[in-house]
């Protein structure tokens, strides 16, 4: 069995039994951030602009199995800051996999070829590796030049140690339909990944850049023209649906607590890209945050959110609704 059937039927099976226990809130992945130090600083984001007093602060191996466990969520995205950064990070890893989570580790892949002696290959563990477009692209989003030949070096040698690589993407409103249609072919063909991901850019309140990110028309635009003739082509790690929300075809309501964040400061609330708070538990945030505030027509803040962590949950619990968006998507997961 594949891990692409294997994970969907375990989510699917997950899903099910939170609906029997007439749940209606429960989560699908989370964002794990055991740190916020990274050795990049780009353009995109703005972790390491925190105080360096929170900088240099670790989440526990402890501490983050026992976030997971009480979450009970199937699946956990490993993010930062740098992962490789910790380290305790394949302790890390190792406990949530003995733990049957599937994980994701997310990098942007500097440390990669350095540290893989400490991982071995599992068939519920994935790199993730961030690719912003081509080299030029790529390294100026960064802010460094050299990163796009490291990451694409690494990734060579796990994929040929026998590690699932996949890589995640965000496109602004500097990409157009031939530059998205350039990165993708080369991780898909020339380089071979996995899976690829994908989100448009959100104008995350600390990130440097507080320019370039797509608005809700700029991405249905420009997501159409770039997936005119070639979805089918790229092997993406989305539902079906996830990839018509971003061209326009179907529109969702934002799910918040599909993609809960745990990170250093608690459980942040209400998403990974929004911190209007933060739990100790992941039970006081699930019952005490009015959810009914968030979304694109209730926060001006979301008004030009597409981005995977709120709609990718949504595209998720309305595919497993439905028969013909579940059998679409296991085809397209082949």
């Amino acid at each position: 069995m594949g891990v692409d059937l294997r994970q969907s039927m375990r989510v699917g099976t997950y899903i099910a039994r939170q609906k029997l226990a007439k749940r209606d809130k429960f989560p699908l992945i989370v964002e794990l951030e055991p740190l916020f130090a990274c050795n990049l600083e780009c353009n995109g984001c703005g972790k390491i602009q925190y105080p360096t007093e929170i900088l240099r602060k670790r989440l526990s191996v402890d501490q983050a199995v026992a976030a997971i466990e009480e979450s009970g969520a199937p699946m956990v995205s490993i993010a930062g800051g740098e992962p490789l950064l910790h380290p305790e990070i394949e302790k890390m890893t190792e406990a949530l996999l003995d733990r049957k989570r599937f994980v994701y580790l997310c990098t942007n892949a500097i440390l990669l070829q350095r540290k893989l002696d400490r991982f071995q290959p599992h068939p519920a563990f994935a790199w993730v590796v961030h690719i912003d477009g081509l080299r030029e692209r790529h390294d100026s989003s960064v802010s460094r030049e050299g990163v796009f030949d490291k990451a694409v070096a690494a990734i060579k040698e796990a994929k040929a140690r026998g590690f699932r690589v996949m890589t995640n993407t965000t496109f602004f409103n500097t990409d157009s339909p031939k530059t998205i249609r350039e990165v993708l072919d080369f991780l898909n063909d020339e380089l071979g990944v996995d899976k690829m991901m994908l989100s448009p850019g959100y104008a995350y309140e600390k990130a440097p850049d507080q320019v370039h990110f797509l608005a809700v028309d700029q991405s249905r635009k420009v997501f159409q023209e770039a997936f005119a003739g070639k979805r089918k082509h790229w092997r993406f790690n989305h539902s079906p649906l996830f990839l018509d929300f971003l061209e326009g075809k179907v529109e969702f309501e934002c799910t918040p607590w599909g993609i809960p964040s745990y990170s250093v400061f608690g459980w942040q609330r209400p998403c990974y890209l929004l911190a209007d708070g933060y739990t100790e538990t992941y039970k006081e945030l699930i019952e005490t945050t009015d959810w009914s505030k968030y979304g694109r027509g209730r926060d001006p803040r979301c008004r030009n959110c597409m981005a995977h962590c709120g709609y990718e949950p949504s595209a998720v619990l309305a595919t497993t609704g439905s028969v013909r968006e579940s059998l679409r998507a296991l085809v397209s997961s082949g």
